[in-house]
């Protein structure tokens, strides 16, 4: 018998990839998938068994788990009913529109005692669980998110269709609070800002370099850090993980040797990953990998950065 009662509510382009992974969960009964439009609610229901709706609140009370895969502006007011309502929620990202509207919903989620997790997919990406275990106090950070222009996701700036992602990656690989932002950024194809660079700096002495670009002639997603005697490559696309570092021989007089080690990583399923971790929190009470407190801290930093883009120069 399933353990969980589900929902998605959002039955776009990821809306359904949500509904197809907990239909196909054992310990789930997907229950309903909503959707303003008839006809995307119901092809998503035909399609992974479940009842189309199209208004969540009839799902309200009855459901555990629910996953919020609405337009950004909908996050806050959709989580908000299901998690009063007695529902634990994953929520795609960014969290929310605005920093204030992500800590209500971090206080409602601790209010309540319900698991509230944002889907910043990329920390269940093989390469990124890889390279945990070989970080050591990263003194700078590179990160390039690069994509050919497409009409979805331009209702808001590259900072939160894209280079959030990498903020988020970032501010967890590094592990202490931001001290300053340097950020610069151009509008090319759509009224929004559609290629940033930010440099952020930590309180640690750590500096982050990252490029967001969703007008670039090819697509890459690939990260660097660089700490003591080593030097860690790892693509995010490609689910591949390159090590170098100093080796303990010297390959000529002043030059040390330098030992490399590639990994390359099965695709997987992030997305299946990120739902039975966020059903696994729920039944055991643990911390999301990517928790509430991860989606504001990174929302916190990407509104910083899009002020500072608006306000068209350099600023710190």
């Amino acid at each position: 018998m399933p353990n969980f009662r589900a929902a998605v509510i959002g039955a776009g382009y990821l809306g359904r990839f949500h509904a197809q992974k907990y239909a196909s969960l054992p310990q789930v009964e997907l229950v309903g998938v909503v959707d303003p439009d008839p006809k995307a609610g119901e092809a998503v229901a035909r399609e992974t068994g479940c009842q189309a709706y199209a208004n969540y609140r009839e799902l309200l009370g009855k459901v555990d788990a629910v996953s919020v895969v609405t337009p950004t502006p909908l996050h806050h007011r959709v989580s908000m009913d299901f998690l009063e309502s007695g529902a634990h929620v994953l929520v795609e990202k960014p969290i929310t529109s605005t920093v204030e509207e992500a800590r209500e919903l971090v206080a409602a989620a601790s209010r309540f005692g319900r698991i509230l997790q944002v889907g910043h997919l990329e920390r269940f990406n093989p390469a990124i669980l890889a390279v945990e275990s070989l970080l050591d106090r990263p003194r700078f950070v590179e990160s390039n998110r690069l994509a050919p222009f497409k009409p979805r996701g331009t209702d808001v700036s590259v900072v939160l269709d894209l280079m959030i992602h990498d903020i988020d990656l970032i501010q967890n690989i590094v592990g202490s609070s931001v001290s300053s932002i340097d950020a610069v950024g151009a509008s090319v194809f759509t009224d929004e800002i559609d290629i940033a660079n930010a440099r952020i700096r930590f309180e640690n002495g750590c500096v982050a370099d990252a490029t967001a670009s969703r007008i670039s002639m090819k697509s890459e997603r690939k990260l660097r850090v660089f700490q003591a005697d080593a030097y860690l490559s790892i693509d995010l696309q490609q689910k591949v993980l390159t090590h170098v570092r100093k080796g303990s021989g010297a390959m000529q007089a002043g030059v040390p040797q330098v030992e490399i080690n590639e990994q390359s990583f099965d695709p997987g399923d992030a997305l299946r990953d990120e739902i039975v971790s966020f059903l696994e929190c729920i039944e055991t009470g643990r911390r999301p990998v990517v928790s509430g407190e991860d989606g504001l801290r990174a929302l916190e930093t990407a509104t910083k950065i899009g002020e500072l883009l608006g306000a068209g120069a350099l600023a710190s």
